[in-house]
């Protein structure tokens, strides 16, 4: 058995006027208690240390630049890195980040268990829209302030097993989880946050979002027979809803760990990696069954073409 005790640290919303050090606080609190129940992980959502920014819109983006980290750790976010290794836990957190080169990203990091970053994702994926958009309910501009990642989707050594990260709209993408599979992943780290209602069809309700969320992970890990641990930033945020249904789900597609709230919560499980290689080594065993030779559209087309018609 390879054990890695993985804490959830699901966040509540954090307000537009929250300071950095405030939420890192609330991150401490969170992983003082993940220490007293033995975690050897923590993990919390994406953009971890502010509010959803991207739900604005400002015709000048670079007034957003508030918002972004140019450096990681910094001086708000380096007790947070401190306590991590006085408590000998590694952790994984989203931010955003504003590089050297003047590029931003929608990023998370990975550190060892002292305290330092051994890995770095950048997002892919990015949902929503550039310019603003008067018929929907609520804006969700992360292709307005943000650029794809350009990183791709890498594996680390880390903790006795193989671990990745993803973040948010990434979990809908099957191709995400299988490019990490096709290295080996054993546990693929998430961070969300997600609104409570769906801009383009309000009619969705939240009982289908939360669905969805569950759908997305639980079909990423068990087609990977790889652990998920999905992690929310939850509440309302400046009037703006966000859900929250942090879990865990082990290579076997199953929810092990759920949150129950919309608040600071943390959810710990004991995952063992070895639970993993059954299903590698039988029906998701990719050297004996995948066959690369048909799959040349996944790689060679973006947008869906329908076949002439007749």
């Amino acid at each position: 058995m390879r054990i890695v005790n993985v804490a959830a640290a699901q966040m509540g919303p954090i307000q537009k006027a929250d300071s950095r050090e405030a939420v890192v606080k609330r991150m401490i609190a969170l992983m003082d208690e993940a220490k007293a129940k033995d975690a050897d992980l923590i993990v919390y959502p994406e953009l971890t240390l502010t509010t959803f920014f991207p739900r604005w819109y400002v015709e000048d983006r670079a007034e957003f630049d508030v918002w972004f980290e140019r450096e990681m750790p910094n001086a708000a976010t380096r007790p947070l890195f401190e306590r991590a290794a006085q408590h000998g836990i590694a952790m994984n957190f989203g931010y955003a980040e504003l590089t050297p080169d003047g590029h931003h990203f929608n990023t998370a990091v990975l550190t060892d268990k002292s305290g330092k970053i051994v890995g770095k994702y950048r997002k892919v994926h990015l949902p929503g829209h550039v310019e603003y958009d008067r018929k929907r309910s609520h804006q969700h501009l992360e292709k307005r302030y943000f650029e794809p990642g350009d990183l791709g989707f890498n594996v680390w050594r880390e903790l006795g097993g193989i671990i990745g990260m993803a973040i948010c709209n990434d979990r809908r993408w099957p191709e995400t989880y299988r490019v990490m599979g096709l290295q080996g992943v054993e546990m693929v780290l998430i961070g969300y946050n997600t609104p409570s209602v769906n801009a383009e069809r309000s009619e969705e309700g939240l009982e289908r979002r939360v669905f969805h969320n569950r759908l997305s992970v639980q079909a990423g890990a068990y087609q990977n027979a790889t652990w998920v641990v999905a992690v929310a930033k939850a509440g309302v945020e400046d009037g703006h809803p966000l859900f929250g249904g942090s879990l865990i789900v082990d290579p076997n597609g199953e929810i092990v760990a759920e949150a129950r709230t919309e608040d600071d919560e943390l959810l710990v499980h004991a995952c063992d990696l070895d639970a993993t290689r059954f299903g590698k080594t039988t029906i998701f065993n990719f050297a004996a069954h995948r066959r690369i030779e048909h799959y040349g559209l996944i790689t060679s087309r973006t947008g869906a073409v329908p076949p002439p018609e007749k």
